[in-house]
């Protein structure tokens, strides 16, 4: 009994100073049968099919249907900030998705959230990235509102392509959508970690995801989406700054990150250190009164740095010239393909552009094979939805942007060469 209570007191007294490190404030308010939103959060386009030996939940089905997806495959080959296909030690979009995947876990579990949404959520966040990452998107946006009259976010696009685009086979060989949970989809449509705010908490609407006009119009509609809204953007604030070094982008500016910091050089510039400290601190300081919160002076470090970064890094001149290439490269993938559009006669055209381009013609062919009705679906094993008109130019275009933003930096090069005759 005495070893009991001594334990009580020690308990009690680690408490006191803030050393009891494992709360779990969210517990009640995580996403599971318990949770009021419940048959929302679950809740499927269409009927999932069953295995009577599958004994994943709903979320790590999800979590399954998006790794073994083409794009999320893809992400390993497209850029994440810098332009290095060459550099092995140069972040790609992959490992920023693993980053917000370990990050977002580490704080859903120790706040008491599900972490197999969080899971299921950070590894499809970033699936509707564009090649040259967000170069490539503000490249894509300007075609968009020219042809399409609408933006081009990745955001929105990775939503379109969990609904639309990715197909996996089911187990009668036919292709179909993921028809992924309302919980994940609205977790790729929210993510957006570009925007300043503190005390994020979600919204209690339940809506239809299509509304969205524009990146963070809405909150998320779970904690656990909010959660990886911010290890969004606490896994790049950091890493940005590793690979800026490494590529000597910050040669003349390591004094003033320091002052930023204002720490010790090792700390100033370690990305560990800087994790480590925005996610304990966001920990300790979040509750389900004032939402997923950082201290003022965290949030303020946080806002510091990322100003930081978007003078010396994003918008630096190093990396204009790059962006001048993308832009050639991917407007002429476009209007190459574009060209081909006459309304009936328009896969004749695809397939003579084989003399410029057998990849591209071949490749996009096969891509809207599937999505078109050519009235031989059953013979090519497709279930999935038909979302084009061959006859609409509007469709044409779109399935044309849905295609490019796709390719990994590397095929969308070897396009434009092969475009170009060498």
């Amino acid at each position: 009994m005495n070893n009991i209570l001594n334990l009580g007191f020690l308990i009690c007294a680690l408490y006191e100073k803030g050393m009891v490190l494992y709360m779990k404030k969210f517990e009640h308010l995580a996403a599971n049968y318990s949770n009021p939103n419940w048959n929302n959060i679950i809740s499927r386009n269409d009927v999932l099919y069953k295995r009577e030996n599958d004994f994943r939940s709903e979320f790590a089905r999800d979590y399954n249907r998006v790794i073994y997806s083409t794009a999320y495959r893809r992400l390993k080959h497209k850029t994440q900030v810098f332009f290095s296909p060459e550099n092995d030690h140069i972040c790609t979009r992959i490992e920023h998705v693993t980053h917000v995947d370990s990050i977002s876990y580490t704080i859903a579990d120790y706040l008491g959230l599900n972490t197999e949404l969080t899971k299921a959520i950070a590894v499809a966040h970033d699936i509707g990235h564009s090649p040259f990452g967000h170069e490539g998107e503000r490249i894509l946006s300007a075609i968009s509102k020219r042809d399409l009259h609408c933006a081009f976010w990745h955001e929105k696009n990775g939503l379109d392509f969990v609904d639309n685009i990715e197909l996996l086979e089911n187990q009668d060989r036919f292709k179909e959508n993921l028809n992924l949970t309302y919980g994940v989809r609205d977790g790729i449509i929210s993510h957006c970690g570009e925007i300043d705010e503190n005390g994020l908490r979600p919204r209690d609407e339940f809506i239809d995801l299509s509304t969205y006009t524009y990146p963070n119009e809405y909150n998320p509609y779970t904690w656990e989406a909010c959660v990886v809204k911010i290890a969004d953007k606490i896994s790049y604030i950091g890493r940005d700054i590793e690979d800026a070094i490494t590529l000597g982008i910050l040669d003349n500016h390591l004094d003033d990150l320091n002052l930023i910091l204002s720490s010790s050089t090792e700390q100033k510039i370690n990305n560990t250190f800087l994790i480590n400290y925005l996610v304990s601190d966001l920990c300790k300081n979040s509750s389900p009164e004032n939402g997923l919160s950082f201290s003022e002076e965290a949030f303020e470090l946080l806002s510091k740095v990322k100003r930081f970064n978007y003078y010396n890094i994003y918008f630096c001149d190093r990396i204009k010239p790059s962006v001048r290439y993308f832009n050639v490269v991917l407007n002429e993938i476009y209007d190459t393909l574009k060209a081909c559009f006459d309304f009936k006669d328009t896969v004749v055209h695809l397939k003579e552009l084989s003399k410029i381009s057998r990849t591209l013609s071949e490749s996009f062919l096969r891509f809207v094979y599937q999505y078109y009705d050519y009235g031989n679906r059953d013979e090519l094993g497709l279930k999935n939805k038909v979302i084009f008109d061959v006859n609409s130019e509007i469709d044409y275009c779109r399935c044309i942007l849905y295609y490019i933003s796709g390719m990994t930096d590397n095929f969308a090069m070897d396009v434009y060469r092969e475009i170009i005759g060498f």
